[in-house]
């Protein structure tokens, strides 16, 4: 088989990557059971609903794409996949018991740059786990941002953006790898002091990245409003309920206990919420 046309189905960053390397011409046919997965997978979590759609492709068509494998380090008898872990689990699925593969001679970081190319380009990776990727060509490889960047065909501040998420908490962390929160949610919560709590109330509240900054913004102007009253009593009572509807408020107490309640509205729309809770409880 020609290799030109292997290539141009690898797809444009792996056809480039198989380009620099030493594979074989033609694609071989090997037992399900001689592959295992790539040790520097950038992805943990495979959607088994994905899974499923890919399953079924493949029992009705075969698998039309190679898995790209190299020879295994830890078992000479082995090929480890470099890239097309996800077709080998569904043809598992499938029942079949041999998959296409195309064998190619790489050392670990041809291997790391396989395997996340082909993820990043196909959008099969969570924002954790593509800002993990990034992160082990910076630290295993001697990458800086801009060579990443280069290499994978993204922006800079893509790559700077995607590394901060990391050091975001671990809990909020586990909400993005399963999807409860966004790439854009994700930004918003990166450098703040209580990222898990607001990111629990976005979720709980399934807001919207716009309503996300809103909420952030509510936040981040909390010390500003506890500190315009001095008793505890009415912080705690402000915190309670900006948290409850979402807006920020400033309760000021005069010493005869006459005052005023103050509610800070952005737009139209948060004016009509605070009348309508006004007119469905008075």
């Amino acid at each position: 088989m020609d290799t030109n046309k292997i290539k141009k189905g690898l797809g444009r960053g792996l056809s480039s990557l198989i380009g620099e390397t030493k594979a074989e011409i033609n694609i071989n046919k090997v037992s399900i059971s001689d592959l295992v997965s790539n040790k520097f997978q950038p992805r943990k979590i495979f959607d088994e609903e994905s899974l499923k759609d890919l399953t079924k492709s493949i029992k009705e068509r075969g698998i039309i794409q190679p898995i790209i494998v190299r020879k295994s380090s830890d078992d000479s008898s082995k090929f480890e996949i470099i890239a097309g872990e996800r077709r080998w689990l569904s043809a598992q699925k499938a029942g079949l018991h041999e998959v296409p593969v195309v064998v190619a001679d790489v050392d670990d970081l041809k291997s790391l740059e396989f395997a996340i190319v082909e993820n990043v380009q196909r959008n099969d990776l969570n924002a954790v786990e593509e800002a993990r990727g990034y992160q082990r060509l910076i630290d295993e490889f001697s990458y800086d941002q801009e060579k990443v960047a280069q290499f994978i065909g993204k922006s800079r501040s893509h790559i700077a953006n995607f590394l901060r998420i990391l050091n975001l908490p671990k809990a909020v962390l586990k909400l993005i790898e399963t999807q409860k929160l966004t790439p854009g949610h994700a930004k918003i919560l990166v450098g703040l002091d209580n990222a898990e709590f607001i990111a629990t109330k976005i979720v709980e509240k399934n807001l919207s990245v716009r309503q996300s900054e809103n909420l952030v913004k509510i936040f981040k102007t909390k010390k500003h409003f506890l500190k315009s009253s001095k008793d505890t009593n009415l912080q705690a009572l402000e915190v309670s309920i900006r948290e409850k509807i979402g807006l920020n408020v400033l309760i000021k107490n005069k010493k005869n206990n006459s005052g005023t309640l103050l509610f800070e509205y952005k737009d139209l729309d948060q004016l009509n919420k605070i009348i309508e809770i006004i007119k469905s409880n008075y």
